[in-house]
C-alpha cells in the first residue's frame, strides 16, 4: 500500500502533463470541425456539429502540393542521411587509422554550428549552382545538417556491438563491405530508427531554408505553405485549424509507429 501511495505523485504529474500537452492537439482537431459561426459563438467547445469543408478549403488553397513536394524533400534527405551516416560510422568505430578520432570529431562538430550563419553561403552556392527556387534546393542542406547527430548516434551504438560475430565473419572469409551490409547494419535497427523518426520531425517541421531558397507556391513545402495559409485565413481559424491538424498527422504516424525504437536507440547509441 505504501509503495502504491509513492506512485500517485507520479500519475498525478504525469495527468497534468497530459492535460497540458494533449488539450491543444484535441482543442485543434475539435475545431477544425466547426464552421466559422460556431467557432465565434463558443470558440472554447470540443463538442460540435462535424463539417468537413474545412479540410475541402484546405486541398484548395494547395495543401497537397504542399504535402507532395514536404513528402518529396523528407524522404530523400532522410533517405541520403541514413545511408552517408551509416557508412560513415562504421570505419569510424571498427577500424583505427591515423585520422579517426580527428574526423569524428569533425563531423561531430557540425552539431554546433549554427544554422543562420551559413544561409548566405547557401544561397549564394544554391543560385550558382542553378538550383534556387527549386526542390533540389533543400536536399543538400537538410542531408549537411542531419549528418552530424547521425553519425555520432551510429558511431556510439556501432562501438558497443559485440566484436565476437564480426571476429567469425573474417575468419570465414567475409570482407569489410559483407561484413557492413549482412552484419553490421541489421543490428543497428534501434539507431538507425532513432536518426529517422529525429531527421524526419526536423525536416519536415524546417522552415528557415525553405524560407531563404524557395518562392514559389508551387515549390513550397508544408512549413512554408502553413504562413501562406495564415496570411489567407487568418479570420478563418475552423480552415486553419484543419490544415495544421493534416500538417502534424504524419509527424504524430510516424512517431507511433517508432517510438519504442527512439527510445532503445538514444538510450543505447547515445550514451556510451
Amino acid at each position: 500500500m505504501t509503495a502504491a501511495l509513492k506512485q500517485v505523485p507520479l500519475y498525478v504529474l504525469a495527468l497534468v502533463l497530459l492535460v497540458f500537452t494533449g488539450y491543444p492537439f484535441l482543442y485543434m482537431v475539435a475545431t477544425s470541425f466547426k464552421t466559422q459561426e460556431q467557432f465565434f459563438m463558443d470558440p472554447f467547445s470540443l463538442i460540435g456539429s462535424i463539417q468537413f469543408s474545412n479540410y475541402a478549403l484546405a486541398f484548395e488553397k494547395g495543401l497537397a502540393g504542399y504535402f507532395f513536394n514536404s513528402i518529396t524533400v523528407t524522404v530523400i534527405a532522410v533517405g541520403f542521411t541514413v545511408l552517408i551516416s551509416a557508412l560513415a560510422s562504421y570505419p569510424l568505430s571498427r577500424m583505427k587509422f591515423r585520422l579517426n578520432k580527428t574526423l569524428f570529431l569533425l563531423f561531430v562538430s557540425g552539431m554546433m554550428l549554427p544554422i543562420h550563419s551559413t544561409l548566405i553561403p547557401i544561397f549564394i552556392l544554391t543560385k550558382n549552382m542553378g538550383l534556387i527556387d527549386s526542390v533540389p534546393a533543400l536536399f543538400g542542406p537538410y542531408v549537411a545538417f542531419s549528418l552530424p547527430i547521425s553519425i555520432f548516434i551510429l558511431t556510439q551504438f556501432t562501438s558497443e556491438l559485440p566484436r565476437e560475430v564480426e571476429e567469425a565473419a573474417e575468419i570465414d572469409g567475409c570482407s569489410h563491405r559483407h561484413i557492413f551490409w549482412n552484419i553490421i547494419l541489421p543490428m543497428l535497427t534501434p539507431a538507425l530508427a532513432t536518426i529517422v523518426i529525429y531527421n524526419f520531425i526536423h525536416i519536415w517541421t524546417e522552415f528557415i531554408f525553405a524560407l531563404v531558397l524557395l518562392s514559389s507556391p508551387e515549390n513550397m513545402t508544408l512549413p512554408l505553405g502553413m504562413q501562406k495559409f495564415y496570411g489567407e485565413l487568418t479570420i478563418n481559424v475552423p480552415a486553419l485549424m484543419a490544415a495544421l491538424t493534416l500538417a502534424s498527422l504524419p509527424i504524430l504516424l510516424v512517431y507511433f509507429l517508432a517510438q519504442e525504437k527512439i527510445v532503445t536507440g538514444l538510450t543505447g547509441g547515445a550514451v556510451k
